[in-house]
């Protein structure tokens, strides 16, 4: 095994010990994300008076507003690299949440 090879592996392996339970905390983050949706629509259906195809179809508008924007944002992201996109995306989500 060639020293190059080795460093290689070990980078990697130190990287996952380092990465690997924050992606797994942002899956699981993901995941329970999309079960409370579902489990929102048994009793939102009613309070707002919609159908199940209405609330589908919601449900469907928001996906793909999520799915169009990921693209110019892994663009910004590459361009201005993670340290200043996320700051200004943290910026940004606050000044929105507060109105």
């Amino acid at each position: 095994m060639s020293d190059s090879s080795l460093a290689e592996r070990q980078a990697v392996r130190k990287a996952l010990r380092r990465l690997g339970p924050l992606i797994l905390l942002l899956y699981t983050a993901g995941y329970l994300d999309r079960v409370n949706l579902g489990t929102a629509a048994l009793t939102m259906n009613t309070d707002l008076g919609i159908s199940a195809s209405a609330f589908g179809f919601a449900t469907g508008i928001f996906s793909a507003g999520y799915i169009a924007l990921q693209v110019p944002s892994n663009l910004a992201l590459n361009r201005l690299g993670p340290r200043r996109w996320l700051g200004l995306g943290l910026r940004g989500g606050w000044h929105a949440a507060r109105g």
